[in-house]
């Protein structure tokens, strides 16, 4: 059962076990700069919106309908990344892929179905607390940055050849229930909640790098429970597309110059040395960043500049 919940994807397992959930968020941020410097990772700003497709199904094209999921604005060239277990009451553990355009951020590798763990092509919850790129390497990602499909800068397009899909797909399976049980895990409190035409497609791109570890998977590939997984498509929409699908101006507006230079929050580092991180997939190590794709060695974009001058 995938709801949205809050502002965040909800991922429900009630056959599973009545705590089986996982809650997913998209959070605003702002763009590190492109120069190969490794950097920390960068503030969040609130979560991008999320409406359901099918709420604006004549509005579309068949095949963003046959897709159905999810819609998020998002400007071009903007930043995000992805918030885990986002205080949904439930640390039942869920092992989570997302992909780009149908490429595995984590591996690297095609979009397939079901989990692998060699190369692993899944994060596990908790644990991971959240996900701002693609692994690269060891201890490195490079920033989620939405661009237009079409123009060779999304990651799809540079390791596929082709820009089809764009927007994030996502599959969450839980724990097991005789593993949960056998592993003895503390079950969390109860708690209760109230529950077009066609146009080029925006994707992700990979932009500057920043430190963030991607954790392995220390339960074992058996501990899932593959035959009760959930699936959801985020179509991301341009601020043109969004008010074509929803007929509403865009809810959120890009970042400025400004807000970058003034941003006044701190930047943090997650520290959590006890366990072991991927090192990396030899697929993405040799992405182009978005600097390189859009011209190698030209100045730094506005965006970029106040993320300089902005950063403590």
């Amino acid at each position: 059962m995938i709801t949205i919940v809050g502002g965040q994807l909800s991922f429900r397992f009630p056959e599973v076990h009545r705590f089986a959930e996982c809650g997913i968020a998209f959070q605003r941020t702002l763009r590190i700069p492109d120069d190969e410097q490794t950097y920390p990772l960068p503030p969040g700003f609130g979560r991008f919106p999320l409406r359901h497709l099918d709420d604006f199904a004549d509005r579309l094209p068949r095949e963003s309908i046959r897709r159905g999921g999810v819609v998020m604005p998002i400007h071009q060239a903007e930043a995000l990344w992805i918030k885990f277990e986002d205080r949904l009451g439930s640390p039942y553990p869920c092992a989570i892929k997302i992909a780009t355009g149908k490429v595995c951020a984590i591996s690297g590798e095609p979009w397939q179905e079901g989990l692998t763990r060699d190369p692993q092509n899944y994060v596990v919850v908790p644990g991971q607390p959240w996900l701002d790129g693609y692994c690269v390497a060891k201890g490195t990602v490079r920033q989620f940055v939405a661009m237009p499909l079409g123009d060779g800068h999304t990651v799809e397009e540079q390791l596929t050849g082709q820009g089809i899909y764009g927007g994030l797909q996502i599959a969450v399976y839980p724990m097991k229930r005789e593993i949960h049980e056998r592993l003895r895990l503390p079950e969390p409190c109860l708690v209760v909640r109230e529950e077009g035409s066609r146009w080029r497609g925006m994707g992700l791109a990979a932009g500057g790098r920043m430190s963030q570890e991607i954790y392995e998977d220390e339960f074992g590939l058996d501990a899932w429970d593959q035959d009760h997984g959930g699936r959801c498509f985020v179509t991301m929409a341009d601020s043109q597309q969004w008010m074509a699908i929803t007929g509403e101006r865009p809810p959120t507006q890009a970042p400025t110059v400004r807000e970058y230079a003034k941003a006044g929050l701190p930047w943090f580092l997650h520290y959590d040395r006890d366990r072991e991180a991927l090192a990396g997939a030899e697929r993405l190590a040799g992405l182009r960043s978005l600097a390189e794709t859009v011209g190698g060695g030209e100045a730094m974009s506005a965006h970029e500049e106040g993320t300089k001058r902005g950063k403590p």
